[in-house]
Parts: C-alpha cells; structure tokens; sequence
C-alpha cells in the first residue's frame, strides 16, 4: 500500500522511544493482517467522547479489525455524539474549575468527561425512549440479545436518523452496526444506559433475563476465538487499560487451563497504548510480558506498550494503518 503524508511524517520523525514503539507497533499490526490473522481493539476510558470513530469507522469498513471489545460508555456515546453533537460543550478551561463550577454544570444537564460535557438530555435522553421501546418488544417476544445487538438494531432501524449532527461515516458504532461487527462489552451495566435499564428492572417494566449478561459474553467469545484460530491467528490492540482489555484478553487462558484445550493459541500480537504507571498491583500499567506468566501471551509473540495518550497515539496508528 502506498502511504501518505502523515504515515510518511511519522516513519521519517518517530525514531526513538515511545515514538519509535509506535511505528513498530503500527508496522507489526500490519504484518499481521498481510498473514491473513484477525485483530481485535480494546477501548477503555472515553475514546468514543474523544471522537476515536474518525479514524476507527474506516478502520472498520476496510476490515483492518474484526472484533472490538468496549465499555458500555464508549458503546453508547458514540452514538451521544452522532445524534446530539451541537448541544456538547467544550470547557478547555477545566482544570481551574472550582467544586461550585462543576456543579453549575451538573444543574445545566451537563455531565463532564475532562474537556468535554456530554449533553444529557439531548444525548442520554434522546436515545432512552428509543432505546426502551426495542428492549420491550424484544421482552413481550420472549427474545434475548446482548447489549451492544439492541444497540445495532436501534442504528439499523434508521429512527436516529432524524437527530444526526456528524458525518455518518464519523460513527465507529454505525459502520459496525453496518457489518455487523463482533462486540464484546463486559460490565455493560457500568454505563449510562445500564442503569437506565436498571431502573426498568427495579421498576417491573422490564426484566432482567431481556439482557444477556458478560458471562454469556464470555462463553461467546470462547467460540469465537476457536473458530477464529484454527488457521490463523488473533491480535490484540489494546486502548487503554480496564475491563475493555482485561475481560477478553483472559479468554486464552480460560479455554486452555479450564477447559484443558491445550492446543489453544496465545493472542498473536500484543500492543497496549497506556498512560497508566507501571506500579505494585497495577495491571492496566503491567508490561506485557508480565501476561506470559498468565497464560495470555507467548514468549514469541510480538508484544508493544506505547506509553502516552491514546487519543493521540491510536488515530495515529490508525492512519498508518489506512495508508493516510
């Protein structure tokens, strides 16, 4: 593939530490896709507010990745952002924000992720009674589906089109919804929308059992890395730290030591993208060999950790990745 200007200014500048590890890590995520191996991206933190879908939302149409494991918050904000953009606002000024001043925010409805304020009742609220509706009728049908499938048949519907203020090719969530993409969201009930439903529960007006849970996630996930691995390999390519990476990552040694699947492959390829210090007990700052112990990662698998911030280093990679 024929590169462009920004692969070509990181190539020729980024020749030493965490810029170095970076071209390394875009290069090998590279090799393994001409090796016809599958990748699956991690997101943690507010990757989704940080409007990672730019780049990502190309990266999913072009099949430069085959699976995605998220928290609940950066499922649904995507989607925040998609339909409610014009009502964000953005405070560059936060650090000198007083107790007060965060609360005036809080009586404006509006719900602060470091620089930026997400809109509740334009963002949250706007998708509830859309998003409510879907879970019932699946109920009343006696249907079950994962968190992130009601999110895709809310998108595919097209009842949010009437509320879009980006691109459409700027949603990660829609070119996902539109390939129907793989998700994993482990602990879906930690998000916005997970209390909402939450709230049904409590309420009676929905049940429990409507949502499958992380365990049958898990199991999922189990089949899917079989099947996916018994010609080739699956990369990790990890956003952070948190549940997003912890939770699939563990799937190997699950089905190696627990099942006692001996033959199941390590993860092909490892690369965290971290700002988190490596410390006592730290996992998000662990260095990835630390995994082999856990069964995670193999002595030969190639292993990466881009020490920095991941809203600049991932679009980064992600544009080399594209050839931009």
């Amino acid at each position: 593939m024929n590169k462009g200007p920004i692969s070509n200014f990181i190539q020729h500048h980024y020749r030493h530490f965490n810029a170095a590890t970076l071209v390394d890590a875009a290069k090998a995520y590279e090799d393994q896709l001409s090796q016809g191996n599958r990748m699956m991206i991690t997101l943690a933190g507010a990757m989704s507010t940080a409007e990672l879908g730019v780049s990502l939302a190309e990266m999913i149409r072009q099949d430069k990745v085959h699976i995605i494991s998220c928290t609940g918050a950066n499922l649904e904000e995507d989607i925040m952002n998609l339909v409610a953009h014009s009502h964000y606002k953005r405070v560059p000024e936060y650090r000198d924000f007083t107790p007060q001043m965060e609360w005036d925010l809080l009586e404006k409805g509006l719900n602060r992720v470091t620089d930026t304020c997400i809109p509740e009742e334009e963002a949250f609220r706007r998708l509830q009674k859309h998003i409510f509706k879907i879970w019932k009728d699946a109920e009343e049908k006696g249907e079950r589906y994962f968190p992130h499938e009601y999110m895709y048949k809310m998108l595919l519907s097209g009842i949010l089109e009437q509320y879009y203020e980006i691109d459409p090719k700027d949603s990660w969530m829609l070119a996902a919804a539109e390939k129907n993409l793989p998700i994993i969201v482990p602990g879906w009930e930690d998000s916005t929308m997970g209390n909402i439903f939450a709230s049904y529960c409590i309420k009676g007006e929905l049940n429990a059992r409507t949502m499958k849970s992380g365990i049958e996630y898990m199991q999922w996930l189990a089949d899917f890395y079989t099947d996916n691995t018994k010609n080739r390999g699956i990369g990790f390519f990890q956003i952070g730290g948190g549940i997003a990476g912890d939770f699939p990552i563990c799937v190997v040694p699950m089905l190696y030591q627990d099942m006692e699947r001996t033959d199941t492959p390590f993860w092909s390829y490892f690369c965290q993208i971290s700002d988190s210090t490596t410390s006592y007990g730290s996992y998000s700052g662990a260095v990835p060999n630390e995994k082999i112990t856990w069964g995670k990662l193999g002595i030969d698998t190639p292993k990466f950790i881009v020490e920095s911030d991941a809203s600049i280093v991932a679009p980064l990679i992600f544009a080399y990745l594209l050839g931009w």
